[in-house]
């Protein structure tokens, strides 16, 4: 079943995002606490949604997205963070499942797109999201300020 999260899936999440991070290999960059999770997806502004994949009580995917806005259509649009399903439990269409809940979330939001980043290496991920009809805009890089940079580009 493919639903909204809740408050109570925070730390479930988190621990998907993790296993995420261990399949990119990039989990010394997850650094995030369920405080932090739970703060951005239900504080006070929050900043992020997500689904989760519930197969009998247990939360075996996800998906986090936010809406960006795209100057050339004038229109909003859904980002998607992440998307994940544990590996045993892939092909069962629960990635499919998620991509077409976020596709019908854009079309009711007035959304012109729908876009996310895949990491280069990541053939399976490509092949999957290609045969739903997303093409690879190779043209753009994504670029990005962290940690001591971030800090010296706001106070310099």
């Amino acid at each position: 079943m493919i639903r909204p999260a809740r408050p109570d899936d925070v730390p479930a999440v988190l621990g998907l995002i993790r296993a995420l991070a261990r399949y990119e290999k990039l989990e010394h960059e997850v650094v995030g606490t369920d405080a932090d999770l739970r703060e951005g997806l239900f504080g006070a502004r929050p900043r992020v949604e997500a689904l989760v994949v519930d197969d009998a009580g247990s939360l075996v995917g996800f998906a986090l997205y936010l809406h960006n806005y795209s100057t050339f259509l004038c229109r909003p649009g859904l980002y998607l963070e992440d998307l994940f399903v544990v590996p045993e439990h892939r092909g069962k269409g629960y990635g499919v499942a998620l991509l077409k809940e976020l596709a019908r979330i854009a079309k009711g939001r007035g959304c012109g797109r729908l876009e996310w980043a895949v990491l280069e290496w990541n053939e399976p991920a490509k092949g999957f999201y290609r045969s739903l009809g997303a093409i690879e805009k190779s043209d753009w890089r994504i670029m990005r300020v962290t940690g001591e940079a971030l800090e010296r580009l706001a106070n310099g």
